[in-house]
């Protein structure tokens, strides 16, 4: 990968009773307090299917499944541009119930109520792609 490649970034909508789960990240990292979709990159050689269960799993201690991709899209952050590729998602069913493992916090917010929280920038079109599906 050249320093120009974009950089493969999954994200996972997980939905449950209508609601969506976003995570809020770390004061100490990257975009401090920000939003997001909870995700990660992509390793070398790995399907975007499975880094999203892979990062689902450590970073919230739960297990997905019924993977729905939405569109990708590139993002310029500047410094960094990132290939996002979100995945509509719900728990399994015999999964635990999410945990902050590598945020600050969680929360189940409707796409509405998304709205008013700080969401890191590459999510925002995440969130219009979702809304257009439904």
């Amino acid at each position: 990968m050249t320093a120009s490649s974009p950089i493969p970034v999954v994200c996972a909508l997980v939905i449950k009773n209508g609601r969506l789960l976003i995570a809020q990240r770390p004061a100490h990292k990257h975009f401090p307090n920000k939003w997001e979709f909870p995700g990660g990159k992509v390793e070398a050689g790995e399907a975007a299917a499975a880094a999203i269960i892979r990062e689902i799993q450590e970073e919230l201690g739960c297990q997905i499944t019924e993977l729905q991709p939405l569109p990708t899209f590139l993002h310029d952050y500047q410094t960094v541009v990132i290939k996002m590729i979100p995945f509509v998602c719900v728990l399994r069913p015999d999964s635990p119930a999410p945990q902050p493992l590598e945020h600050q916090a969680l929360a189940w917010v409707t796409p509405m109520e998304l709205r008013s929280y700080d969401l890191a920038a590459a999510d925002w079109p995440v969130l219009a792609s979702y809304e257009q599906m439904i």
